[in-house]
């Protein structure tokens, strides 16, 4: 009984916790190429971009909602549950943390200043390998789940390790673009929105390692 019911669980909550990562991963592209219209000062394409990720940033939500109320109450789980819907809501947060950039940067159109507008995308870039790597931490996992192969879990802490090193180096541009604002922005309310906005992109990178930090504690042994 227990075989079917972890059946069971494998094709339903990873499969469609992979489906939420897919759907971060999507916004991830859309979210680089809008903050680069936003430089461009390209607004309708901007607009429709940011357009986009609300309605995949729905979409994923419809799958989160699923996962909640889907999951059978006396099922049988490989992982802790509160730590899997720990997981669920960080990498939630990935999302969450993209369209709350976007909607900053649509409160002053042409308002990234020329001096900090490479830093700016410089940091938006450096965030997107980690947004990245979440689809391919939560497939590997469900592999490791199904067969507890030891070369599937070294698969996972390598990845995991990847994250936070990638998450490193975006806190770093995070404070090098900050120091620049002040160093060179004149306008305070342009410095103000310039720092909420680097650490909201900032964000994105802290919220994908929490995610990779809940994937590690599932896999503890």
């Amino acid at each position: 009984m227990r075989l079917s019911l972890t059946s069971l669980f494998m094709k339903s909550p990873f499969e469609n916790l992979k489906k939420h990562a897919d759907k971060v991963k999507e916004c991830g592209h859309l979210f680089k190429e809008a903050a680069r219209c936003h430089i461009r000062q390209e607004d309708e394409k901007f607009d429709t971009l940011t357009e986009d990720v609300a309605r995949i940033e729905s979409e994923a939500d419809g799958i989160k909602r699923d996962i909640r109320t889907h999951l059978p109450r006396g099922i049988f789980m490989p992982v802790d549950k509160f730590q899997f819907f720990q997981y669920l809501r960080e990498q939630d947060n990935v999302l969450d943390e993209m369209e709350e950039a976007l909607f900053w940067l649509s409160f002053r159109p042409g308002g990234i200043p020329d001096d900090v507008a490479d830093d700016f995308l410089h940091l938006v870039d450096s965030v997107i390998p980690t947004i990245e790597k979440l689809s391919k931490l939560v497939s590997l996992a469900t592999d490791y789940f199904r067969s507890n192969d030891r070369r599937q879990r070294k698969k996972i802490i390598s990845l995991i390790r990847d994250i936070h090193q990638e998450e490193t180096e975006a806190d770093f541009l995070e404070r090098e673009l900050k120091v620049k604002v002040f160093g060179t922005v004149e306008n305070p309310l342009a410095v103000y929105h310039m720092i909420q906005l680097a650490t909201i992109v900032g964000n994105i990178a802290n919220h994908a390692e929490n995610a990779s930090d809940r994937m590690e504690a599932m896999i503890a042994r």
